[in-house]
């Protein structure tokens, strides 16, 4: 073989070899974006979740706050429960983000999330329609009730935030 071809050859194959590392490469690099995507969107459904629940839980606590009070102004309870409602629909949406992003388990986790939210929704409507009816025999008993599904609703948020930084890699 004269030097000629061999250098031809030899030009070929590093031509080859430079193509085929370029492929990999890009592919590694393309898979990699994808992954960086995937995290931010799972991040942004996550962050608006816990933020939506932020603001509805303190919407809840004001609600609370006014029918543990001696004597309670049904107006402003009405209003401030309105304004709960609303803040609890945004709640749902926002779930529904997690949900679609996934993964199942965190799906899961958040599920718990509603379950002790509405626990804890049943025991405030409860208080509400007995100041409404000026029952207070069981005021003491249903903010003791309050405060205790309170607890379980706290636990079941810091569940979430534990959950969904591991499931987008967040690990300190």
């Amino acid at each position: 073989m004269d030097s000629g071809l061999a250098a031809l050859l030899g030009a070929a194959v590093g031509s080859a070899t430079t193509l085929g590392a370029a492929i990999v490469n890009g592919r590694a690099q393309a898979r990699s974006q994808h992954a960086q995507w995937s995290r931010q969107h799972r991040r942004d459904a996550y962050a608006g979740y816990l933020s939506a629940l932020h603001d509805r839980d303190i919407a809840m606590d004001a609600v609370l706050d006014a029918l543990r009070s001696g004597e309670p102004d049904l107006t402003d309870i009405d209003e401030k429960i309105r304004r709960f409602i609303t803040l609890a629909r945004e709640v749902h949406r926002a779930g529904e983000v997690v949900i679609l992003e996934g993964p199942a388990a965190l799906a899961e986790v958040a599920e718990r999330v509603t379950h002790a939210s509405s626990d804890l929704s049943y025991v405030m409507r409860r208080m509400a329609e007995n100041a409404h009816a000026g029952d207070t025999a069981r005021k003491a008993e249903d903010s003791a009730l309050a405060a205790e599904r309170e607890r379980v609703l706290y636990q079941a948020v810091k569940d979430f935030r534990l959950a969904a930084r591991s499931t987008i890699g967040k690990t300190n």
